[in-house]
Protein backbone atom coordinates (compact mmCIF):
# COMPACT_ATOMS: atom_id res chain seq x y z
CA UNK A 1 0.00 0.00 0.00
CA UNK A 2 1.30 3.43 -0.95
CA UNK A 3 -0.04 6.80 -2.08
CA UNK A 4 -0.33 7.10 -5.86
CA UNK A 5 -0.11 10.87 -6.22
CA UNK A 6 -0.45 12.29 -9.71
CA UNK A 7 -0.79 15.72 -11.25
CA UNK A 8 -4.01 16.65 -13.03
CA UNK A 9 -2.81 17.85 -16.47
CA UNK A 10 -5.80 20.08 -17.19
CA UNK A 11 -5.53 21.75 -13.75
CA UNK A 12 -1.92 22.79 -12.96
CA UNK A 13 -1.10 22.63 -9.26
CA UNK A 14 -3.82 20.09 -8.49
CA UNK A 15 -2.73 16.72 -7.06
CA UNK A 16 -4.98 13.67 -7.37
CA UNK A 17 -4.80 10.91 -4.74
CA UNK A 18 -6.84 7.68 -5.10
CA UNK A 19 -8.15 6.41 -1.76
CA UNK A 20 -9.43 2.88 -2.42
CA UNK A 21 -9.98 2.17 1.28
CA UNK A 22 -9.78 3.68 4.77
CA UNK A 23 -6.16 2.59 5.13
CA UNK A 24 -5.19 4.88 2.25
CA UNK A 25 -7.23 7.71 3.78
CA UNK A 26 -5.32 7.29 7.03
CA UNK A 27 -2.00 7.10 5.18
CA UNK A 28 -2.70 10.39 3.36
CA UNK A 29 -3.57 12.06 6.67
CA UNK A 30 -0.36 10.73 8.24
CA UNK A 31 1.69 11.86 5.26
CA UNK A 32 0.37 15.43 5.49
CA UNK A 33 0.88 15.95 9.24
CA UNK A 34 4.67 16.50 9.20
CA UNK A 35 4.09 19.39 6.79
CA UNK A 36 1.65 21.21 9.05
CA UNK A 37 2.33 23.91 11.63
CA UNK A 38 0.28 26.22 13.88
CA UNK A 39 -1.57 28.75 11.77
CA UNK A 40 -2.21 26.35 8.87
CA UNK A 41 -5.68 25.77 7.43
CA UNK A 42 -7.02 22.66 5.70
CA UNK A 43 -10.37 23.18 3.98
CA UNK A 44 -12.28 19.93 3.37
CA UNK A 45 -14.93 20.04 0.65
CA UNK A 46 -17.18 17.42 -0.92
CA UNK A 47 -20.73 16.13 -0.96
CA UNK A 48 -22.40 14.46 2.00
CA UNK A 49 -20.82 11.05 2.51
CA UNK A 50 -17.64 11.97 0.63
CA UNK A 51 -15.52 11.25 3.73
CA UNK A 52 -14.68 14.70 5.09
CA UNK A 53 -15.28 13.83 8.75
CA UNK A 54 -13.41 10.53 8.44
CA UNK A 55 -10.44 12.31 6.91
CA UNK A 56 -10.54 15.04 9.58
CA UNK A 57 -10.65 12.38 12.29
CA UNK A 58 -7.62 10.59 10.79
CA UNK A 59 -5.75 13.88 10.53
CA UNK A 60 -6.39 14.85 14.16
CA UNK A 61 -5.34 11.43 15.40
CA UNK A 62 -2.18 11.63 13.32
CA UNK A 63 -1.42 15.10 14.71
CA UNK A 64 -2.01 13.74 18.20
CA UNK A 65 0.23 10.75 17.54
CA UNK A 66 -2.50 8.55 19.04
CA UNK A 67 -4.84 6.41 16.91
CA UNK A 68 -7.27 6.13 19.83
CA UNK A 69 -7.85 9.86 20.31
CA UNK A 70 -11.59 10.49 20.54
CA UNK A 71 -12.69 12.79 17.71
CA UNK A 72 -16.43 13.52 17.77
CA UNK A 73 -18.12 15.44 14.98
CA UNK A 74 -18.37 19.20 15.58
CA UNK A 75 -21.59 19.48 13.56
CA UNK A 76 -23.65 20.88 16.43
CA UNK A 77 -20.95 22.78 18.32
CA UNK A 78 -19.48 24.18 15.06
CA UNK A 79 -15.93 23.82 16.33
CA UNK A 80 -13.99 21.62 18.72
CA UNK A 81 -10.48 22.53 19.95
CA UNK A 82 -7.73 20.05 20.82
CA UNK A 83 -4.63 20.88 22.84
CA UNK A 84 -2.01 18.52 21.43
CA UNK A 85 1.74 18.23 22.03
CA UNK A 86 2.40 19.99 18.72
CA UNK A 87 0.00 22.84 19.55
CA UNK A 88 -3.69 23.63 19.22
CA UNK A 89 -5.88 22.03 16.57
CA UNK A 90 -9.39 23.26 15.82
CA UNK A 91 -11.88 21.04 13.97
CA UNK A 92 -14.78 23.03 12.53
CA UNK A 93 -17.91 21.91 10.68
CA UNK A 94 -19.81 24.78 9.04
CA UNK A 95 -22.63 22.68 7.54
CA UNK A 96 -25.24 24.23 9.85
CA UNK A 97 -24.04 27.81 9.32
CA UNK A 98 -26.76 29.83 7.59
CA UNK A 99 -25.27 33.28 8.09
CA UNK A 100 -21.47 33.69 8.26
CA UNK A 101 -22.00 36.34 10.97
CA UNK A 102 -22.80 33.43 13.32
CA UNK A 103 -19.06 32.76 13.40
CA UNK A 104 -18.40 36.19 14.87
CA UNK A 105 -20.80 35.39 17.71
CA UNK A 106 -18.75 32.36 18.74
CA UNK A 107 -15.42 34.21 18.59
CA UNK A 108 -14.20 32.52 15.42
CA UNK A 109 -11.11 34.69 14.85
CA UNK A 110 -9.77 34.17 18.37
CA UNK A 111 -10.64 30.47 18.38
CA UNK A 112 -8.59 29.65 15.28
CA UNK A 113 -5.60 31.92 15.98
CA UNK A 114 -2.26 30.06 15.98
CA UNK A 115 -4.04 26.73 15.55
CA UNK A 116 -4.08 24.12 12.82
CA UNK A 117 -7.59 24.66 11.47
CA UNK A 118 -9.39 21.71 9.87
CA UNK A 119 -12.68 22.99 8.49
CA UNK A 120 -15.46 21.05 6.78
CA UNK A 121 -17.89 22.82 4.46
CA UNK A 122 -15.67 25.94 4.11
CA UNK A 123 -17.87 27.21 1.27
CA UNK A 124 -20.55 28.15 3.86
CA UNK A 125 -18.37 31.03 5.12
CA UNK A 126 -15.71 31.71 2.46
CA UNK A 127 -14.76 35.13 3.84
CA UNK A 128 -13.79 33.55 7.17
CA UNK A 129 -11.39 31.02 5.67
CA UNK A 130 -7.73 32.13 5.34
CA UNK A 131 -6.59 32.65 1.76
CA UNK A 132 -3.42 30.66 2.39
CA UNK A 133 -4.56 27.09 2.91
CA UNK A 134 -4.65 23.55 1.62
CA UNK A 135 -7.90 22.65 -0.10
CA UNK A 136 -8.81 18.96 0.01
CA UNK A 137 -11.74 18.03 -2.21
CA UNK A 138 -13.12 14.57 -1.58
CA UNK A 139 -15.45 12.61 -3.83
CA UNK A 140 -16.81 9.08 -4.06
CA UNK A 141 -14.91 6.92 -6.57
CA UNK A 142 -16.97 3.81 -7.38
CA UNK A 143 -14.57 3.05 -10.24
CA UNK A 144 -11.93 2.22 -7.60
CA UNK A 145 -14.22 -0.12 -5.66
CA UNK A 146 -16.99 -0.09 -3.08
CA UNK A 147 -16.45 2.65 -0.49
CA UNK A 148 -13.50 4.11 -2.41
CA UNK A 149 -12.86 7.83 -2.63
CA UNK A 150 -10.63 10.21 -4.49
CA UNK A 151 -8.95 13.31 -3.06
CA UNK A 152 -7.77 16.39 -4.90
CA UNK A 153 -5.21 18.59 -3.15
CA UNK A 154 -4.86 22.27 -4.04
CA UNK A 155 -2.42 24.64 -2.37
CA UNK A 156 -3.60 28.21 -2.04
CA UNK A 157 -1.21 31.12 -1.49
CA UNK A 158 2.14 30.07 -0.05
CA UNK A 159 0.77 26.59 0.59
CA UNK A 160 1.15 25.90 -3.14
CA UNK A 161 4.93 25.67 -2.79
CA UNK A 162 4.61 23.42 0.26
CA UNK A 163 2.26 21.11 -1.64
CA UNK A 164 4.80 20.87 -4.46
CA UNK A 165 7.46 19.84 -1.91
CA UNK A 166 5.05 17.33 -0.39
CA UNK A 167 4.47 15.72 -3.78
CA UNK A 168 8.23 15.59 -4.47
CA UNK A 169 8.86 14.07 -1.04
CA UNK A 170 6.22 11.40 -1.59
CA UNK A 171 7.83 10.47 -4.93
CA UNK A 172 11.20 10.19 -3.20
CA UNK A 173 9.71 8.09 -0.39
CA UNK A 174 8.19 5.73 -2.95
CA UNK A 175 11.43 5.47 -4.96
CA UNK A 176 13.38 4.69 -1.78
CA UNK A 177 11.13 1.74 -0.94
CA UNK A 178 9.15 3.36 1.89
CA UNK A 179 5.90 4.20 0.08
CA UNK A 180 3.85 1.95 2.37
CA UNK A 181 5.48 3.23 5.56
CA UNK A 182 3.49 4.82 8.34
CA UNK A 183 4.50 8.46 8.80
CA UNK A 184 5.41 9.67 12.27
CA UNK A 185 6.14 13.33 12.99
CA UNK A 186 9.51 13.90 14.67
CA UNK A 187 10.34 16.85 16.87
CA UNK A 188 12.94 18.94 15.05
CA UNK A 189 15.41 21.56 16.19
CA UNK A 190 15.42 25.34 16.19
CA UNK A 191 15.96 25.51 12.42
CA UNK A 192 13.53 25.49 9.49
CA UNK A 193 14.18 21.79 8.88
CA UNK A 194 11.47 19.23 9.64
CA UNK A 195 11.56 15.47 9.99
CA UNK A 196 9.25 12.46 9.78
CA UNK A 197 9.93 8.84 10.64
CA UNK A 198 8.89 6.33 7.96
CA UNK A 199 7.97 3.06 9.65
CA UNK A 200 7.62 -0.33 7.96
CA UNK A 201 7.16 -3.61 9.85
CA UNK A 202 10.81 -4.59 9.44
CA UNK A 203 12.69 -1.31 9.03
CA UNK A 204 12.39 2.45 9.20
CA UNK A 205 13.91 5.61 7.75
CA UNK A 206 13.75 9.36 8.30
CA UNK A 207 12.54 12.00 5.86
CA UNK A 208 14.53 15.23 6.19
CA UNK A 209 12.81 18.26 4.71
CA UNK A 210 15.45 20.99 4.53
CA UNK A 211 14.46 23.82 2.18
CA UNK A 212 17.26 25.96 0.88
CA UNK A 213 18.11 28.64 3.43
CA UNK A 214 17.07 32.07 2.10
CA UNK A 215 19.51 34.91 2.60
CA UNK A 216 18.55 37.25 5.41
CA UNK A 217 19.06 41.00 5.42
CA UNK A 218 22.63 42.25 4.99
CA UNK A 219 24.36 42.85 8.31
CA UNK A 220 27.96 43.55 7.29
CA UNK A 221 29.71 44.37 4.03
CA UNK A 222 26.43 43.71 2.24
CA UNK A 223 26.40 40.07 3.40
CA UNK A 224 23.72 38.28 5.49
CA UNK A 225 24.56 36.71 8.84
CA UNK A 226 24.32 33.15 7.48
CA UNK A 227 26.96 33.84 4.82
CA UNK A 228 29.43 35.41 7.27
CA UNK A 229 28.89 32.67 9.88
CA UNK A 230 29.19 29.96 7.18
CA UNK A 231 25.82 28.31 7.80
CA UNK A 232 24.91 25.69 5.21
CA UNK A 233 22.57 26.97 2.53
CA UNK A 234 21.37 23.59 1.28
CA UNK A 235 21.70 19.85 1.95
CA UNK A 236 24.93 19.46 -0.03
CA UNK A 237 26.93 20.11 3.14
CA UNK A 238 24.98 17.48 5.09
CA UNK A 239 25.47 14.90 2.36
CA UNK A 240 29.19 15.62 1.94
CA UNK A 241 30.06 15.69 5.64
CA UNK A 242 27.96 12.60 6.35
CA UNK A 243 29.71 10.67 3.60
CA UNK A 244 33.05 11.90 4.94
CA UNK A 245 32.23 10.72 8.47
CA UNK A 246 31.14 7.29 7.25
CA UNK A 247 34.33 7.01 5.18
CA UNK A 248 36.26 7.54 8.43
CA UNK A 249 34.29 4.72 10.10
CA UNK A 250 31.88 6.84 12.14
CA UNK A 251 28.11 6.36 12.40
CA UNK A 252 26.47 9.07 10.33
CA UNK A 253 23.17 8.04 8.72
CA UNK A 254 23.31 6.40 5.32
CA UNK A 255 21.37 8.21 2.60
CA UNK A 256 18.74 6.03 0.91
CA UNK A 257 17.39 8.70 -1.42
CA UNK A 258 18.06 12.35 -2.21
CA UNK A 259 16.53 15.27 -4.05
CA UNK A 260 19.39 17.69 -3.60
CA UNK A 261 17.80 20.61 -5.42
CA UNK A 262 14.71 20.59 -3.21
CA UNK A 263 16.55 19.64 -0.03
CA UNK A 264 14.78 16.31 0.56
CA UNK A 265 16.64 13.30 1.95
CA UNK A 266 15.63 9.79 3.02
CA UNK A 267 18.04 8.83 5.80
CA UNK A 268 18.94 5.76 7.76
CA UNK A 269 17.05 5.81 11.05
CA UNK A 270 19.60 5.68 13.86
CA UNK A 271 16.84 5.40 16.46
CA UNK A 272 16.02 7.50 19.47
CA UNK A 273 18.30 6.29 22.25
CA UNK A 274 20.49 9.16 23.36
CA UNK A 275 23.36 9.83 25.75
CA UNK A 276 21.23 11.22 28.59
CA UNK A 277 18.68 9.76 31.00
CA UNK A 278 16.11 10.75 33.60
CA UNK A 279 13.95 13.77 34.23
CA UNK A 280 15.42 16.30 34.49
CA UNK A 281 17.94 14.75 32.09
CA UNK A 282 21.46 13.95 33.24
CA UNK A 283 24.49 12.74 31.27
CA UNK A 284 25.21 9.02 31.02
CA UNK A 285 28.88 9.11 31.93
CA UNK A 286 30.05 6.13 29.84
CA UNK A 287 28.30 7.48 26.73
CA UNK A 288 29.83 10.92 27.14
CA UNK A 289 33.22 9.25 27.52
CA UNK A 290 32.60 7.42 24.23
CA UNK A 291 31.57 10.69 22.59
CA UNK A 292 34.76 12.47 23.71
CA UNK A 293 36.85 9.48 22.57
CA UNK A 294 35.25 9.84 19.13
CA UNK A 295 36.32 13.49 18.98
CA UNK A 296 39.87 12.62 19.98
CA UNK A 297 40.03 9.97 17.26
CA UNK A 298 38.58 12.32 14.66
CA UNK A 299 40.88 15.20 15.55
CA UNK A 300 43.96 13.01 15.46
CA UNK A 301 43.52 12.32 11.74
CA UNK A 302 44.47 14.29 8.65
CA UNK A 303 41.10 15.25 7.23
CA UNK A 304 40.36 16.80 3.83
CA UNK A 305 38.65 20.16 3.51
CA UNK A 306 37.02 19.21 0.19
CA UNK A 307 34.46 16.39 0.18
CA UNK A 308 32.41 14.86 -2.64
CA UNK A 309 28.65 15.36 -2.72
CA UNK A 310 27.88 13.34 -5.83
CA UNK A 311 30.03 12.40 -8.78
CA UNK A 312 31.42 15.58 -10.31
CA UNK A 313 30.22 17.82 -7.47
CA UNK A 314 32.32 18.68 -4.40
CA UNK A 315 31.74 20.66 -1.24
CA UNK A 316 34.48 22.67 0.45
CA UNK A 317 34.20 23.06 4.21
CA UNK A 318 34.50 26.77 4.99
CA UNK A 319 37.10 28.03 7.43
CA UNK A 320 35.93 29.03 10.90
CA UNK A 321 37.60 32.36 10.29
CA UNK A 322 37.77 35.53 12.35
CA UNK A 323 34.73 37.07 10.65
CA UNK A 324 32.59 34.05 11.49
CA UNK A 325 33.77 33.86 15.10
CA UNK A 326 33.17 37.56 15.67
CA UNK A 327 29.75 37.76 14.02
CA UNK A 328 28.66 34.97 16.36
CA UNK A 329 29.73 36.71 19.57
CA UNK A 330 28.03 39.89 18.36
CA UNK A 331 24.73 38.05 18.75
CA UNK A 332 25.05 38.69 22.47
CA UNK A 333 25.31 42.42 21.86
CA UNK A 334 22.43 42.50 19.40
CA UNK A 335 19.98 40.23 21.22
CA UNK A 336 20.96 39.26 24.74
CA UNK A 337 21.93 42.71 26.04
CA UNK A 338 18.63 44.30 24.88
CA UNK A 339 16.80 41.33 26.40
CA UNK A 340 18.54 42.15 29.72
CA UNK A 341 17.79 45.85 29.16
CA UNK A 342 21.48 46.72 28.91
CA UNK A 343 22.49 49.41 26.42
CA UNK A 344 26.05 50.09 25.29
CA UNK A 345 27.57 52.73 23.05
CA UNK A 346 29.76 52.20 20.00
CA UNK A 347 32.97 52.62 22.01
CA UNK A 348 32.06 49.77 24.35
CA UNK A 349 31.03 47.63 21.37
CA UNK A 350 34.34 48.25 19.62
CA UNK A 351 36.22 47.39 22.81
CA UNK A 352 34.33 44.08 22.99
CA UNK A 353 35.27 43.21 19.40
CA UNK A 354 38.90 44.25 19.89
CA UNK A 355 39.22 42.04 22.99
CA UNK A 356 37.71 39.09 21.15
CA UNK A 357 39.85 39.66 18.08
CA UNK A 358 42.99 39.61 20.21
CA UNK A 359 41.89 36.54 22.16
CA UNK A 360 40.95 34.62 19.01
CA UNK A 361 44.19 35.31 17.15
CA UNK A 362 45.83 32.01 18.29
CA UNK A 363 42.87 30.05 16.87
CA UNK A 364 43.87 30.91 13.33
CA UNK A 365 47.33 29.35 13.85
CA UNK A 366 46.02 26.20 15.57
CA UNK A 367 45.82 23.02 13.43
CA UNK A 368 42.45 22.94 11.68
CA UNK A 369 40.12 19.95 11.78
CA UNK A 370 36.45 19.15 11.17
CA UNK A 371 34.33 21.13 13.61
CA UNK A 372 30.85 19.57 13.54
CA UNK A 373 29.62 22.63 15.46
CA UNK A 374 26.55 21.11 17.15
CA UNK A 375 28.22 18.20 18.91
CA UNK A 376 25.99 17.88 21.96
CA UNK A 377 23.32 15.62 23.45
CA UNK A 378 20.39 16.30 21.05
CA UNK A 379 22.58 15.25 18.12
CA UNK A 380 24.20 12.13 19.59
CA UNK A 381 22.45 8.77 19.20
CA UNK A 382 23.54 5.71 21.18
CA UNK A 383 23.83 2.56 19.02
CA UNK A 384 24.30 -0.25 21.51
CA UNK A 385 24.50 -2.95 18.83
CA UNK A 386 27.56 -1.40 17.16
CA UNK A 387 31.18 -1.68 18.21
CA UNK A 388 33.75 0.82 19.44
CA UNK A 389 33.41 4.41 18.32
CA UNK A 390 30.60 3.41 15.95
CA UNK A 391 28.34 3.23 19.01
CA UNK A 392 28.00 7.03 18.85
CA UNK A 393 25.61 8.03 16.08
CA UNK A 394 25.98 11.53 14.62
CA UNK A 395 23.37 13.88 13.18
CA UNK A 396 23.00 17.62 12.51
CA UNK A 397 26.47 18.35 11.15
CA UNK A 398 25.57 20.36 8.06
CA UNK A 399 27.17 23.54 9.44
CA UNK A 400 30.58 21.87 9.85
CA UNK A 401 33.66 24.01 9.26
CA UNK A 402 37.44 23.69 9.35
CA UNK A 403 38.44 25.06 12.73
CA UNK A 404 39.87 24.44 16.20
CA UNK A 405 39.39 21.01 17.77
CA UNK A 406 38.53 22.62 21.12
CA UNK A 407 35.17 23.93 19.89
CA UNK A 408 33.42 20.55 19.68
CA UNK A 409 34.95 19.40 22.96
CA UNK A 410 33.43 22.47 24.63
CA UNK A 411 30.14 21.83 22.82
CA UNK A 412 29.99 18.36 24.35
CA UNK A 413 31.34 19.07 27.85
CA UNK A 414 29.31 22.28 28.25
CA UNK A 415 25.99 20.99 26.92
CA UNK A 416 23.61 23.90 26.40
CA UNK A 417 20.49 21.90 27.23
CA UNK A 418 21.47 20.06 30.40
CA UNK A 419 23.77 20.55 33.34
CA UNK A 420 27.24 19.05 33.05
CA UNK A 421 28.72 18.98 36.58
CA UNK A 422 32.12 20.65 36.71
CA UNK A 423 33.82 17.44 37.85
CA UNK A 424 32.41 15.57 34.84
CA UNK A 425 33.45 18.37 32.51
CA UNK A 426 37.03 18.23 33.82
CA UNK A 427 37.00 14.45 33.51
CA UNK A 428 35.88 14.59 29.88
CA UNK A 429 38.48 17.20 28.95
CA UNK A 430 41.13 15.13 30.74
CA UNK A 431 40.01 12.02 28.83
CA UNK A 432 40.27 13.91 25.56
CA UNK A 433 43.81 15.09 26.36
CA UNK A 434 44.87 11.57 27.36
CA UNK A 435 43.51 10.12 24.11
CA UNK A 436 45.30 12.78 22.06
CA UNK A 437 48.59 12.34 23.93
CA UNK A 438 48.33 8.59 23.60
CA UNK A 439 48.23 8.97 19.82
CA UNK A 440 50.68 11.88 19.69
CA UNK A 441 53.05 12.52 22.64
CA UNK A 442 53.73 16.05 21.32
CA UNK A 443 50.10 17.12 21.77
CA UNK A 444 50.10 20.53 23.51
CA UNK A 445 47.85 20.06 26.55
CA UNK A 446 48.48 23.55 27.94
CA UNK A 447 47.68 25.22 24.63
CA UNK A 448 44.56 23.09 24.31
CA UNK A 449 43.39 24.15 27.80
CA UNK A 450 43.50 27.80 26.71
CA UNK A 451 41.70 27.11 23.43
CA UNK A 452 39.07 25.05 25.27
CA UNK A 453 38.30 27.92 27.65
CA UNK A 454 38.37 30.42 24.78
CA UNK A 455 36.06 28.47 22.48
CA UNK A 456 33.78 27.60 25.38
CA UNK A 457 33.45 31.32 26.15
CA UNK A 458 32.89 32.14 22.48
CA UNK A 459 30.21 29.47 22.20
CA UNK A 460 28.44 30.48 25.43
CA UNK A 461 28.43 34.12 24.32
CA UNK A 462 26.91 33.16 20.99
CA UNK A 463 24.25 30.93 22.58
CA UNK A 464 23.12 33.67 24.97
CA UNK A 465 22.37 35.73 21.86
CA UNK A 466 20.75 32.86 19.96
CA UNK A 467 18.43 31.85 22.80
CA UNK A 468 17.38 35.47 23.40
CA UNK A 469 16.73 35.79 19.65
CA UNK A 470 14.66 32.60 19.61
CA UNK A 471 12.47 34.13 22.30
CA UNK A 472 12.16 37.67 20.96
CA UNK A 473 12.15 37.13 17.20
CA UNK A 474 10.84 33.59 16.79
CA UNK A 475 8.37 33.32 19.69
CA UNK A 476 10.13 30.39 21.37
CA UNK A 477 10.41 31.40 25.04
CA UNK A 478 11.21 27.87 26.25
CA UNK A 479 14.85 28.43 25.30
CA UNK A 480 15.13 31.04 28.05
CA UNK A 481 15.17 28.35 30.73
CA UNK A 482 18.67 27.40 29.58
CA UNK A 483 20.17 30.87 30.08
CA UNK A 484 21.31 30.42 33.71
CA UNK A 485 23.26 27.31 32.68
CA UNK A 486 24.92 29.11 29.76
CA UNK A 487 25.90 31.96 32.06
CA UNK A 488 27.52 29.47 34.45
CA UNK A 489 29.52 27.95 31.61
CA UNK A 490 30.57 31.42 30.50
CA UNK A 491 31.74 32.37 33.97
CA UNK A 492 33.65 29.09 34.24
CA UNK A 493 35.44 29.62 30.91
CA UNK A 494 36.34 33.24 31.53
CA UNK A 495 37.99 32.15 34.77
CA UNK A 496 41.02 31.10 32.69
CA UNK A 497 43.88 33.44 33.69
CA UNK A 498 44.71 34.34 30.07
CA UNK A 499 41.17 35.65 29.50
CA UNK A 500 41.32 38.30 32.21
CA UNK A 501 40.73 41.27 29.90
CA UNK A 502 37.60 39.70 28.43
CA UNK A 503 36.40 38.74 31.89
CA UNK A 504 36.66 42.35 33.07
CA UNK A 505 34.53 43.54 30.10
CA UNK A 506 31.77 41.02 30.95
CA UNK A 507 31.90 41.93 34.65
CA UNK A 508 31.56 45.62 33.82
CA UNK A 509 28.73 45.29 31.28
CA UNK A 510 26.54 42.34 32.25
CA UNK A 511 24.13 42.56 35.18
CA UNK A 512 25.80 41.33 38.36
CA UNK A 513 23.38 38.39 38.56
CA UNK A 514 24.44 37.25 35.09
CA UNK A 515 28.18 37.21 35.61
CA UNK A 516 29.93 36.53 38.87
CA UNK A 517 33.63 35.76 39.04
Amino acid sequence: MSLALSAVPEHPGVIEVPLPDLAHTHLLAEALTPWLAPGDTLALSGDLGAGKTEFARALIRALAGDPDTEVPSPTFSLLLPYDLPRGRVVHADLYRVEDPEELEEIGWADAIEDAVLIVEWPERAPDHIPNTRLDIILELAPDLGAGARRAYLVGRGTFAERLERFEAAERLIEESGFGAAARRYMQGDASSRSYARLVLPDRSAVLMNAPRRPDGPPVKRGLPYSRIAHLAEDVSAFVAVGEGLRAEGFSAPEIYGADLERGLLILEDLGGEGVIEGSPPTPIRARYEAAVALLAALHGRRLPSVLPVVRGRDYELPSYDMDALLIEVELMLDWYLPFRQVSIDQVVREEFLMLWRNALAPVQADPQTWVLRDYHSPNLIWLEQREGLAKVGLIDYQDAVMGPAAYDVASLAQDARLDIPENLELHLVGQYVRHRRGADPTFDARGFAYLYALMGAQRATKILGIFARLDQRDGKPHYLRHLPRIRRYLTRCLGHPDLGSLRMWYEAVLPSKDFQS
